[in-house]
């Protein structure tokens, strides 16, 4: 059987290592165990979805979003001072 050699970064790898069942399991074995998805969602089928099934959110969930999102300002400017505003002027 051939093999390969791959590059991981430092956490990849203690991930992998972490997902080892016991101290003589390979990481070809880790990587063979692995859930692979078959095929990715994209944005086309998450809008097919929506058009098919409707919203994904209930109603309720979707008016609470809106409201909080009326309410929602922008964070203080932590840069502007007193001092410099008033020297600006």
């Amino acid at each position: 059987m051939s093999s390969r050699t791959i590059s991981l970064h430092d956490d990849a790898y203690r991930r992998l290592k972490a997902a080892k069942r016991s101290p003589r399991e390979s990481f070809t074995q880790v990587v063979m165990r692995a859930v692979w998805p078959e095929r990715t969602l994209t944005g086309r089928d998450l809008l097919d979805r929506i058009e098919r099934e409707g919203a994904l959110l209930p109603e309720t969930a979707l008016r609470a979003i809106e409201r909080a999102k009326k309410k929602d300002r922008a964070p203080e400017d932590k840069w502007k001072t007193r001092w410099f505003s008033r020297r600006r002027s």
